[in-house]
């Protein structure tokens, strides 16, 4: 990305105060209430630093998740949960030559072929299952265009939770609330750079306006295909193969390199709102069938 002109007003190593508008200079865009922003996780060039989940915990003040070696990963983060908003996965293949699993081959295609990392985190969706479970309207789309949870008029009922189909969400067991990213609510309002996008050492994670990283991460995928990286496509981008449905486009998407279940991702994500209406017409046509079956045998015995 080239240096902002105004970069040049800032030359010292030490400053007397927040930069204005310093998104400008970190991520070449100015963040305006009332637009839609987002992330663009290239996983191709993630390189599994974590710098991402150290930068989200200390900006965010969110303490240590599952402290010690898992023994089965370099990820001993695991999952997302109310205390790791970024959860950055290690997914390991093992494939020989005739592609049988468990057998570590010598010769490589490019593009972690041996290893899928992704930096996960809510996907801030622009249907937004769990805010539409949420009763007491503590979930809410900010005027950045992200969904955030109001933790004080959270009641911890925990309806967001299995309403998310992605396991973003999670209930706090020390308050009882529920805790997700928020895509850096405070920093964006401050003028700054999501911590997570800011942090990342290779542009894996990028910031800016939703319709400018799609078209940039389409002329990505256009330049791996070009590369010979056929696999590669968009998971959360509105017509492309990893569309996410009536979920509509997610404000953080992915370039991925394998389906989504590898990632741990779901292939055909949906919202629990659309099976309402079947369900409660099910319910119905079954208190509708027992009452008639009531009103048969009560008319054979008089």
């Amino acid at each position: 990305m080239d240096v902002h002109a105004r970069a040049q007003d800032y030359t010292e190593s030490e400053l007397s105060g927040m930069i204005e508008d310093e998104s400008e200079l970190t991520a070449g865009v100015r963040i305006v209430p009332g637009r839609s922003y987002g992330f663009f996780t290239d996983t191709t060039v993630c390189i599994g630093c974590k710098a991402c989940e150290v930068a989200c915990k200390e900006w965010n003040n969110l303490p240590a998740d599952n402290v010690g070696l898992s023994g089965h990963s370099y990820d001993n983060t695991g999952a997302l949960s109310a205390n790791s908003w970024r959860h950055v996965a290690f997914i390991e293949k093992h494939t020989g030559q005739d592609g049988a699993p468990g057998v570590r081959s010598t010769n490589k295609t490019p593009y972690q072929s041996g290893w899928l990392m992704l930096s996960d985190v809510c996907k801030h969706c622009h249907n937004a299952p769990c805010l539409e479970a949420c009763p007491t309207g503590a979930l809410f789309k900010t005027e950045f265009d992200t969904v955030v949870v109001q933790q004080d008029i959270c009641n911890g009922c925990g309806y967001c939770v299995p309403a998310c189909p992605f396991g973003v969400v999670d209930l706090n067991t020390l308050d009882g609330k529920a805790h997700k990213c928020t895509l850096c609510y405070d920093r964006l309002k401050g003028g700054l750079e999501p911590a997570c996008a800011k942090s990342c050492p290779t542009d894996s994670i990028q910031f800016g306006e939703l319709p400018d990283l799609q078209a940039r991460a389409e002329k990505r995928v256009e330049q791996l295909h070009g590369q010979g990286v056929s696999t590669a496509y968009l998971y959360g981008t509105p017509g492309a193969p990893g569309a996410t449905g009536d979920l509509g486009h997610l404000n953080a998407f992915f370039l991925l390199t394998d389906k989504p279940e590898a990632y741990n991702l779901p292939s055909a994500p949906t919202r629990p709102a659309n099976r309402v209406a079947p369900s409660l017409a099910a319910g119905l046509a079954a208190v509708a069938g027992l009452a008639l079956t009531a009103l048969f045998a009560f008319n054979r015995r008089s």
